[in-house]
Parts: C-alpha cells; sequence; structure tokens
C-alpha cells in the first residue's frame, strides 16, 4: 500500500524517527508521538501541540497522554481534507516529569 501521507520535512529532530505505519485510508489517523521519558501531564495540551492547515489556521484536535508508554496521541476532530498540506508542532514547552523540557521545537510539515 503507498503512503497516505506524504511527509514534506520535519525540522528540530532526527527526520528519520519520523515514520508513518498505516492501515486504513481515512482522513481521521492519529498522530502518536513517542517519548523515552515519562511526560508532566499538565504540559500534554493544545497549547504545546497543535496541528495548522496550510493557511496556518489550527485544526481542532483531541490530545491526550498514555503515561504507561509515555505516548502522545493527536486526534483530528474531522477529518484531514485530501490534498491539503497541514504542519504538526510539537513545542519544546513539553517537559518531563522531572522539569526538562524538549531541546528544539519538533515541526512535521505532511501532505494529505
Amino acid at each position: 500500500m503507498a503512503n497516505y501521507l506524504d511527509i514534506k520535512s520535519v525540522t528540530g529532530g532526527d527526520d528519520r524517527l519520523v515514520k508513518q505505519d498505516l492501515k486504513f485510508r481515512t482522513g481521521k489517523f492519529i498522530w502518536k508521538v513517542i517519548f523515552n521519558i515519562e511526560l508532566n501531564p499538565a504540559t500534554v495540551n493544545n497549547q504545546n501541540l497543535q496541528v495548522y492547515s496550510s493557511d496556518n489556521k489550527p485544526v481542532d484536535t483531541k490530545i491526550s497522554y498514555n503515561s504507561a508508554t509515555n505516548t502522545i496521541e493527536i486526534e483530528p476532530k474531522e477529518p484531514y481534507s485530501s490534498n491539503e498540506v497541514y504542519t504538526l508542532q510539537v513545542s519544546n514547552r513539553v517537559e518531563s516529569k522531572g522539569g526538562q523540557r524538549l531541546k528544539n521545537e519538533i515541526t512535521i510539515e505532511f501532505a494529505v
């Protein structure tokens, strides 16, 4: 199966760590951001993790954090539009339970 997303660019991190494993072609796929340490749940929110459309408008998303797997899930409340470019931003204000912040903001530009 061909990739559903076209990853346009990754900044602020190692682009080799951005992978896709999509089994269904829907516009409501969920981004999963996996960390190697436990996070401060208060910093996992819509201000520190956001998806923007190509006209720089925020996409309404549901953000959840699983402390057992150190995984953040970012799900759009409405399907992404076909032939649209979006940007996922993970702010460096996301921090570990011990108070350490991400070194850089992570930005992933993707097309649906």
